[in-house]
């Protein structure tokens, strides 16, 4: 072993990793304090050289195929959570600098998502069997970020106080038009069907429409919801609230203005906008090559400065912003929590190796909002700076008068 230990001894120096090499040959790199004890066996030879030249996208795929393992009670997330509190030490070595100089130069082509492929792109994560989802989220199938009163509240009850804070800031009246881009499972549309507007969500994912049709159905609102298999860019009309969750990290950096000029054409004189999304508190950056590759193709969490740039240039009024910093994290916590309670199912329906693929995920992402600089915004958009009520007290009357109908 020639390459890896080179890395390590620069990388590692919270906690500790004993590296087990093909031969048997032990390794020990690492203070052994601040962070986990992990016990990592390679079983191939060609690792030593693959991890040295892309650690992050390999480290990944070794252990789906499993010629990576752990041992000695250490698991996949001590591993991640080694990486995550010794990032830095990564991100220095001169061979990954030129790495993250490569994406960062890709970073318009990774994130292409013009009119087709943007959908092929979401449907390769948001297809999946809706019995698979429904394994690890809530009962709603809400599967964005939710908004947590207090850290031990249970999943249900932070996706429920999501769907009213959201509800809240859009401040509805009966018989509004509001359209929903990026409508996932139909949750917020059935909530929001069932204070009285008439919905029109959009999605590019047929496995999430079908359900969600179901879903409208059965909670009495199908009248009040229209759902279309359309591209944002292709919606037309006049809405008096649009609102859009979890979607925009799916339109990519090259496609903000369009995202945002979409959003300017549609809204209804006096209307607004509520946009939800994750964002980064650092610079402008790029899609880690195993999320890109895998995960969410097309994907791109970007800086707040790209987000407001764009803006700037569209002409929108950002009438209010709110940064969720935790609520994310102690999300994905529940979520990874209940995938592993239930990860023989997920083999038995989808397979070993996709097991340990969104095993791999959803330990990073959830690592990524606790160690990281990721973190979620909302945002109300206006085309005119009095759309949106001038002082925010509005935003809890509302929520208040929401959780008192029960």
């Amino acid at each position: 072993m020639r390459f890896l230990p080179h890395l390590l001894k620069r990388f590692v120096h919270k906690g500790r990793l004993t590296l087990i090499e093909p031969d048997g040959t032990r390794t020990v790199f690492g203070s052994g304090q601040d962070g986990p004890d992990v016990v990592m066996r390679l079983h191939d030879d060609r690792l030593d050289r693959e991890l040295f030249f892309n650690p992050e996208l390999v480290s990944a795929e070794a252990y789906m195929d499993g010629r990576i393992t752990f041992e000695d009670g250490s698991s996949v997330y001590d591993f991640l959570s080694l990486f995550s509190v010794n990032r830095g030490g990564l991100a220095s070595h001169p061979v990954q600098q030129a790495l993250r100089r490569s994406w960062r130069a890709l970073k318009r082509w990774h994130q292409s998502n013009p009119l087709g492929r943007s959908a092929t792109n979401a449907q390769s994560h948001y297809d999946h069997p809706p019995e698979f989802y429904r394994l690890w989220l809530d009962s709603r199938m809400i599967y964005s970020c939710a908004y947590f009163p207090t850290p031990d509240a249970s999943l249900e009850e932070a996706q429920e106080a999501k769907l009213r804070h959201i509800a809240a800031k859009l401040k509805l009246e009966p018989g509004m038009r509001v359209a929903e881009i990026g409508s996932g499972w139909g949750a917020l549309a059935i909530y929001l069907a069932q204070l009285g507007v008439h919905v029109t969500a959009i999605n590019v994912a047929t496995e999430q429409l079908a359900e969600s049709r179901k879903r409208a159905e059965a909670a009495g609102v199908a009248d009040r919801i229209t759902f279309f298999e359309r591209d944002y860019r292709e919606l037309t009309g006049s809405f008096d609230r649009i609102v859009s969750v979890g979607m925009m990290e799916h339109v990519g950096v090259t496609h903000f203005d369009e995202y945002f000029g979409t959003i300017k054409r549609l809204l209804a004189p006096g209307g607004f906008a509520m946009i939800h999304a994750i964002g980064r508190m650092s610079p402008p950056g790029s899609t880690a090559p195993f999320i890109r590759k895998y995960i969410f193709p097309g994907g791109y969490v970007p800086a707040m400065s790209e987000v407001f740039t764009s803006l700037e240039r569209v002409g929108l009024w950002t009438a209010d912003c709110e940064i969720l910093r935790l609520h994310y994290y102690w999300t994905i916590r529940h979520w990874r929590l209940n995938f592993e309670a239930r990860r023989g199912e997920v083999v038995a329906m989808m397979g070993e190796r996709f097991a340990r693929m969104w095993e791999f995920y959803l330990v990073a992402v959830e690592l990524g909002f606790l160690n990281g600089s990721n973190m979620v915004f909302q945002l109300l958009l206006s085309n005119e700076r009095d759309d949106v009520p001038v002082i925010r007290d509005f935003i809890v009357d509302e929520e208040r008068a929401l959780a008192a109908r029960g």
